[in-house]
Parts: structure tokens; sequence; C-alpha cells
């Protein structure tokens, strides 16, 4: 019998955690009986009440896991860390707000059936702030035009991804990843499913300015060279038309100098204008630098505080040899890791 995982990583969700996990089992349960399954949350260090009621979940359900992080490690690492955790030959990532329906799983299932390693979910439109909505169709579009990689309008990171593309994430070992990014760069054959996006079922939304300017940003200095090469031709272009506008300035000066006054005005506008741009400049090669910075550190994509409900038998078998092959991979070299590891699971 072939296995689903659903993963749903959460963040101060305890007013949707139940209810998400109840809808999850109760769809999986009724309409795809022929698959085992296993729910997995993967919670990013929540101050509330989220990890209490996720620990009494996962006592009365032995299917339900949870893994608690350290600390909180970002909107993209957490998710992407706990795809690569997962025991089932697919795994299907949703939201703990409702915002992704449970209504799309036999959908993504259906597909994958029919041959797709990834299905994936695209907003055709959102019951959400209306402003914000057209302000991401105009940063997709723009994107779209500057990228040198697909990328994908409205995609939020919903979807299903079968074991041979978790595979493929595994092996990338990026520190920052860019999930919506990869999955369009990667080039595997993947099914869109078009939904309307609902309102969050309870809670408040954590996406603010900041968060949605980090993961323009991440998007935008991982996939396209736009900003330094803008950077260079508009230098280009300020240093020809500072030499032009000199050498007529000199001329002026020659012909008419007694009645030409150059004044003040125009050399304090163009030293402002000119610093401005500098400032912006080198604030867009800053993000560049960072990114780079990150990778080079490569830091690990989250630390776990604790698991539930992931050892023994073949699952835990399973992933405890993934997570030594991870380990393998980063220079990890000791002959009694398998069986100390094993102990400890």
């Amino acid at each position: 019998m072939k296995k689903i995982s659903v993963l749903i990583p959460c963040y101060n969700e305890e007013e949707n955690v139940g209810p998400i996990s109840d809808a999850v089992i109760d769809i999986i349960t009724r309409e795809l009986p022929m698959y085992d399954y296993e729910l997995v949350f993967i919670d990013n260090d929540s101050t509330d009440s989220t990890r209490p009621l996720l620990r009494e979940l996962c006592k009365k359900n032995p299917k339900i896991k949870a893994i608690f992080n350290a600390r909180n490690f970002g909107q993209f690492n957490s998710p992407y860390y706990g795809i690569l955790q997962v025991t089932g030959d697919c795994v299907i990532s949703m939201v703990a707000d409702f915002q992704d329906p449970v209504e799309l799983i036999p959908q993504y299932v259906h597909e994958w059936e029919n041959g797709y390693k990834i299905v994936i979910g695209i907003k055709t439109s959102s019951k959400e702030n209306p402003f914000m909505y057209w302000l991401r169709s105009c940063y997709y579009k723009l994107i779209r035009r500057l990228s040198d990689v697909e990328q994908i309008e409205h995609f939020t990171g919903s979807g299903l991804y079968d074991r041979q593309f978790i595979e493929v994430l595994r092996n990338l070992d990026d520190p920052t990843p860019f999930l919506r990014g990869i999955v369009a760069e990667l080039g595997f054959k993947r099914k869109e499913i078009p939904y309307e996006q609902p309102k969050r079922r309870a809670g408040k939304t954590h996406n603010n300015f900041y968060r949605l300017f980090d993961a323009a940003m991440l998007s935008f200095t991982s996939y396209t060279k736009a900003g330094l090469r803008l950077a260079t031709f508009f230098g280009g272009f300020c240093a020809a038309a500072s030499f032009v506008i000199g050498i007529i300035y000199l001329v002026m000066k020659l012909l008419y100098w007694d009645r030409f006054a150059a004044g003040m005005a125009p050399l304090l506008i163009g030293v402002c204008f000119l610093g401005s741009v500098q400032i912006f400049f080198i604030g867009l090669l800053g993000e560049y630098i960072m990114s780079i910075n990150t990778r080079v550190m490569h830091r690990p994509l989250v630390i776990e505080e604790e698991r539930i409900n992931f050892g023994g038998g073949q699952d835990g078998e399973r992933l405890l040899r993934l997570r030594l092959a991870e380990q393998g991979k980063k220079g990890y070299n000791d002959s009694n890791a398998l069986s100390r590891q094993r102990s400890e699971a």
C-alpha cells in the first residue's frame, strides 16, 4: 500500500491545528481509502498553545507526527526541512489556516496517479485583501520578465511532490531554499490545479511587510541578474549624462563668462540625485552579498528541539538512513553512528 505524507507547517496556530488535522484525515480516509497516510506538523517555535495541542493530537493518533524547531527558522526553511523528513511515497504541503483547501488533496493524488511528479495549486483569485493580491500579481509579472528561470504566478508552495523530487531536493543541499523557484527551475513534469484562496479560518496572518519583502528579495537575488545589470547600465548612463552636461556648462561659461551664472542649485541637485542612486544600488548589492554569505556559511536548515511519533518500525529505519545519508554528505564520519542513532530513535 502506497503512503501519502501531508506536511503542515505552523506557527501560533492553536485555533487551527485541531480542525485541520480532522479535515485532512477525514478526506483521506473517505476519498483515498486505498492509501496509508501520515500527517506531519512542523512547528516553528510557536509561543501560544500550539505545541501542547500537537502533543495531544500525536498521543491520540500515532499517524500524526510532530517536529518542534528549537527556534523560528523562517517561513521557507521550516517547510522545506519538513518535506525532507517525511516517509511517504509523496508529500502534500498545506498551510494550517485552511487557505489551501483540503479538497485539493484528492485532485493532487489523482494527477499524481496520472504520472505527474509535481502537482501544484495555483491561486486564480483570493478572498483576502484584494490590494495584496493585485500587488502580488504585479510582482510576479515583473519577476517573470526579469528572471532567466520560469516563475510560477500565484504559487504559494502548496502541492504534491513525488519521492523522486524529494530526493532531488535532498541532494541540492541549499541552506536558503526557495521552493517556489526550485519547482520551476528543475523542470519536472508538473500539473497545475487552479483554486480560489479562501479567508483564514481563524487567527491572524503572520505575513507582514517585512516577511513579504524578504520573500521577494530571496526570489529576486536567487533568480535574476537584473538588479546588478541595472546598476551597471544606469551608472554608465549617469556618467555619460554628467560628462555631456559638464561639457555644455563649460562651453556656456567660456562663451558667456560674465552673463552665465551656473549657481549652486544644479550642483546640489546633481549631488543629491547621484547620492540617492548610489545608496539604492549599494543596498541592492548588499542583498546579493547577504544571499551569498548565507549560502557560504552553510548553516543547518533547522535545528530540532523535539520530534514525536517518528521512532521505530520501517518508517523510523527509513528516516534514520536518510538522515545518516545527509550527515555523510556533509562530512559526518562515525562508524558507530547508525547504531547510536537507532538506539536514540
